[in-house]
């Protein structure tokens, strides 16, 4: 075997290689030697089909078969000869020849590229951190109260919070569009479940009012036909009605898995989850913003094979969430420009990611694997179980070890770079997450 290598553009090569026209010969008269012996053709006897006629028949079919496991063979051979590493499958393409002739093919593909990491000394980070204070608490108690509240009619007027229930008819120019209608239709006002004016525009008014408010549609609505549009809707308050929150009872807690109905154990309990979210939201964060230094000093070419399949991979995992909201056989193929930049980001966060691992020796930290399993069993009814289920899953076991070196990568860094904390509320912290 022979092999050139060309550096076409960029991390392109081209691989031209050569097999002896004896070894490719060899391989095809195997073949044909082979199925003389096995294929029953007519006025043969099995076994004793003479090569020549194997040949005619199917000659050009074994010759495409044993170009492409030659290809295949030699290819791996010649990337490993050449000390290359490829980053995609390659394109390969035989030549024409004539029986007796070497095998002539090329192989077209993009290598990995080198990758020299500046100082990670230089990288600039700024860090949050934030406590769940009492504050934060009893928020969060009450937040607890919204969600099991219920409504009870009123007679004043409507005010922020407030759920009603109207009928609506919504026209531009005197037209009445498509969609702009809908009975005993409920929303709290307050909520911005609507466009800008509609809830405002509900407001100081009582059950049993009808009433037309002017709007106007945002320049970035959904609806090509109705962007920026002034539009009118004529409007029938049906009911207004005002949020009753439910005591805090034993019977109130045992709602939430606390059997004793002690309000102390449900804080404690609530109180443990808004810390394991909160650390959660404060490591993915420092996550985020260490991996943005990360690309920003650190210039890399990318292969365009490498961005391809995380485009693809984006992709999927659009549609599968957007499958859950729709019919999936009507959704549109999402475009690959949607999420070309992510793609290359974290093909740029996985090599150098990787580098900053393999250049400084970084290796598995079982205990960290342990710890992050068991933060995740926690969640869990019952958590042993869970623990168990990783440790006797190979595949889930190793999942957690790449997540536990990664973050041990996140946590070298931020050791070595100039970080700056910045102490944030809780509300801060979660409600941008939310966002």
């Amino acid at each position: 075997m022979q092999v050139s290598v060309e550096s076409t553009q960029g991390l392109e090569r081209t691989l031209t290689i050569t097999v002896a026209a004896d070894v490719f010969e060899k391989e095809y008269d195997g073949r044909i030697r082979h199925l003389s012996k096995t294929q029953r053709v007519d006025g043969f006897r099995p076994g004793k089909v003479p090569a020549s006629v194997i040949a005619k028949r199917f000659g050009d079919a074994i010759e495409h078969e044993v170009a492409g496991e030659v290809m295949q063979r030699n290819f791996f051979e010649a990337v490993m000869a050449e000390k290359l590493s490829p980053a995609g499958a390659p394109t390969v393409a035989p030549k024409v020849r004539a029986k007796g002739e070497d095998f002539v093919f090329t192989a077209k593909f993009e290598v990995y590229p080198e990758v020299t990491l500046n100082a990670l000394e230089e990288l600039v980070v700024e860090k949050e951190s934030a406590q769940v204070t009492d504050v934060d608490l009893d928020k969060m108690i009450e937040t607890l109260r919204k969600q099991h509240a219920t409504w009870s009619s009123v007679e004043r007027e409507a005010a922020n919070d407030d759920q009603v229930t109207l009928d609506f008819e919504g026209s531009i120019d005197g037209e009445v569009f498509e969609g702009g209608n809908a009975e005993a239709f409920q929303i709290v006002l307050g909520s911005n479940r609507m466009i800008p004016g509609f809830e405002t525009g509900i407001l100081g008014k009582k059950a049993g009012e009808e009433f037309t408010i002017d709007v106007n549609f945002p320049e970035e609505y959904h609806a090509e036909n109705l962007k920026g549009k002034a539009a009118q809707f004529a409007i029938k308050l049906n009911v207004v009605e005002e949020q009753v929150l439910p005591e805090i009872t034993p019977e109130f807690i045992k709602k939430f898995g606390v059997e004793s109905g002690e309000l102390e154990t449900l804080k404690t309990d609530v109180k443990q989850n808004m810390l394991r979210e909160l650390q959660q939201v404060l490591k993915n964060s420092a996550k985020d913003k260490v991996l943005t230094a990360l690309v920003e000093n650190n210039v890399i070419e990318i292969p365009k094979a490498l961005v391809e399949s995380e485009v693809t991979i984006l992709r999927k995992q659009a549609m599968e969430r957007y499958a859950k909201q729709m019919d999936a056989q009507n959704l549109p193929e999402l475009p690959a420009e949607l999420f070309t930049e992510q793609a290359e980001k974290r093909v740029k966060v996985g090599l150098l990611l990787g580098e900053v691992i393999k250049v400084n020796e970084l290796k598995v930290d079982q205990d960290k694997v342990t710890a992050l399993i068991e933060s995740a069993a926690s969640a869990y009814e019952n958590p042993l179980e869970v623990i168990e289920y990783y440790k006797s899953n190979k595949e889930m076991l190793q999942n957690m070890e790449n997540v536990a070196l990664e973050e041990q990568a996140i946590d070298f860094i931020i050791e070595k770079a100039k970080v700056t904390e910045v102490n944030k509320s809780f509300d801060e912290v979660m409600n941008k997450t939310v966002a």
